[in-house]
Order: C-alpha cells, then sequence, then structure tokens
C-alpha cells in the first residue's frame, strides 16, 4: 500500500504555546503504516505561504500547526490543487478547526490524521487574497488591527481590547452591492462568513455551511451604544441573524464601496483593503482532512481542551530569580 506523503508546518510563536510539545507528538502518534511524514518550522511571516506552496505536487499533506493566520497562509496556497490541507489547532481562536470539528487536542487531532479523510470547501477571496474561514470590514477589522499590536495575543487580552475600543469605535458609511443590488447603509461591521464562527465558538453566521457555495454576509448596521450586550448575547448564543439591527443574506459576489479606507481582517489577519473591496466565493477549491463521520468523541475532551488552552505552569523545581532555598 502507498503511503502519504504529509508535511507539518509548525509556527513556533503562534497562539499559545503548545507547538514545542507537537513534533513529540507527531513522534509518538502518527501511524507509519500508512503515512510517511516530514516537519519544517516556520522563521518568518509568508514562510508557511512559500513552503507550502513548494509542497504541492511532492506531498498529499501539508498540516498547519498553529493558529488561523498559519491555516490561512498554508490553505491559500494549496486552492485548486490535490494536496489537501490539515490543521493542528494551537492558536487563540481556532475559528476553522472549530468549525470542522477538529479536536484542540495535539493528539486528538493527530488522530483525524491518522484516518485521512478528506472533503472539499469553497473558500473566499478578497481582492484577490483568500480567506478561507471568516473576513470583515468595520470593527472587527480595526480590532485585528490592533490586536496586531498587543503583547497578550490569548483571549483575555483580545476581550480586554475589545471592551477599550468598543466605545470609542466610530460606524462608516458604506456602498454595498450584494449580487447586483446595491445599498448604502452606516454599519457597525460587515462580515463575509465561509464558516459560522470566528473562533472560540463565537458565531456570527449561525446557518453558515462551508461547501454550499455561498457566502453569508451579516451586516451590523449602526445601533445605540447601549444595544452592546444585545450583541454580545447574540454572538454567543447563535442568535445575531435574529436582531433588529442585522441582516444577514447569502451571495456569491459582494462589493463595498467607502469615502474612506476599509479596515478589514482576512481569518483574523489585518488587512488594508483601499476604498474599494470586491468578496467572491471559490466554491470546493480546497480539499481539507477532517474526523471521519465515526470518530469517537472524547467525553473528557473539554476538559482536557480548557487545561490546553491555559498558559503553561512554570517548573517549580527552579526558583525565581531572587529567590534562594530556605535552610532545613
Amino acid at each position: 500500500m502507498k503511503k502519504h506523503r504529509v508535511l507539518f508546518l509548525i509556527n513556533p510563536i503562534s497562539g499559545i504555546g503548545k507547538q514545542r510539545t507537537v513534533e513529540k507528538a507527531v513522534e509518538d502518534e502518527i501511524d507509519r503504516k500508512s503515512i510517511e511524514f516530514d516537519i519544517a518550522y516556520t522563521e518568518y511571516a509568508g514562510h508557511a505561504r512559500e513552503l507550502a506552496k513548494k509542497a504541492v505536487g511532492n506531498y498529499d499533506v501539508v498540516v498547519a500547526v498553529g493558529g488561523d493566520g498559519t491555516v490561512n497562509e498554508v490553505g491559500s496556497s494549496l486552492i485548486n490543487t490535490t494536496t489537501a490541507l490539515a490543521i493542528i489547532p494551537t492558536g487563540s481562536g481556532n475559528g476553522l478547526a472549530r468549525y470542522l470539528d477538529i479536536p484542540l487536542r495535539v493528539s486528538r487531532a493527530l488522530q483525524v490524521i491518522n484516518h485521512m479523510q478528506k472533503k472539499d470547501i469553497d473558500t473566499l477571496k478578497v481582492n484577490g487574497q483568500v480567506s478561507l474561514n471568516v473576513a470583515g470590514i468595520g470593527f472587527d477589522g480595526h480590532i485585528s488591527h490592533q490586536f496586531a499590536k498587543e503583547k497578550n495575543r490569548g483571549p483575555a487580552g483580545y476581550v480586554k481590547l475589545i471592551t477599550r475600543e468598543y466605545a470609542r469605535y466610530k460606524s462608516s458609511v458604506y456602498r454595498i452591492s450584494i449580487d447586483g443590488k446595491t445599498y448604502e447603509l452606516p454599519a457597525f461591521m460587515i462580515t463575509f462568513a465561509n464558516s459560522s464562527q470566528w473562533g472560540n465558538n463565537i458565531h456570527i453566521a449561525p446557518q453558515a455551511k462551508i461547501d454550499d457555495g455561498l457566502i453569508d454576509v451579516c451586516i451590523i448596521k449602526e445601533f445605540p451604544i447601549y444595544d452592546g450586550p444585545s450583541l454580545l448575547i447574540s454572538i454567543l448564543d447563535q442568535s445575531v441573524d435574529q436582531r433588529r439591527y442585522d441582516v444577514v443574506t447569502r451571495a456569491k459576489n459582494i462589493t463595498i464601496e467607502s469615502d474612506s479606507e476599509l479596515v478589514g481582517h482576512l481569518d483574523g489577519e489585518p488587512v488594508d483593503l483601499g476604498r474599494r473591496a470586491e468578496i467572491n466565493i471559490q466554491p470546493l477549491s480546497l480539499r481539507v482532512v477532517v474526523p471521519p463521520k465515526d470518530f469517537r468523541k472524547n467525553l473528557l475532551d473539554p476538559f482536557m481542551e480548557l487545561k490546553e488552552l491555559l498558559p503553561p505552569i512554570p517548573n517549580l523545581t527552579t526558583l525565581p530569580k531572587g529567590f534562594r532555598q530556605g535552610k532545613k
């Protein structure tokens, strides 16, 4: 039987610090009877994209080990090829991985790769750049730009940033064309969703499907500042499409124009789009490795995944600088 050739691309600085354990886990967990593999580490922004492009035709699967940005870099290089994307999610949001039911535990994510179950999914293009999961303009784009400057990249820092920026942010007026129908309105943010969530199980487009050939367009219209808690609740309980200030529709082609610069993001990574953005769907353009339907769920997974989201426990056998061992 011919073995699957797999390349693991590990981003050593992404997310929350699990990357250093991945190489050993790969050695321990990968099924060597059906898989032969190589491991490479990314060294700078964009390096994963370069390595993934070189892997096309030489590997059957390229594994993105990192957060949503790493997944975007790898996946965008595999579009319309027979080389599949697999994910070991080690970031702070892990939006696409969560949507695809890929476990956050490294060992369990490796078991998914061992099964080699694949499916084709849609992708988005925004001014020629690729988004695999969710792209946006407005407040979420603004937050993405600000978050890129933060030293604390975990969920707590993200929540703190949103809380700080919410009261300061001003809506902009956009001219929006959705499959030929044009609107002009002030909006807090406009999201283009391939899957239902940004990450961390925060859902902006509850009904989105990743293989239906359509983009779920979620327009959060300008709303009173006191209505912020209602918006927060709606994205947590997946009812954002039921609020009176929100519009969710589906389309294949969208154009956004503004008199000011469009501040956006692609899969959480900040991007400047000028004053006009064209968003298009690319149906079933990317092959991904997903859990098989009979993949056994472990009842302890939610607790183990929570543990992996916490920062590493310091080694208490080494005393911090400035401390000394007491005499017995």
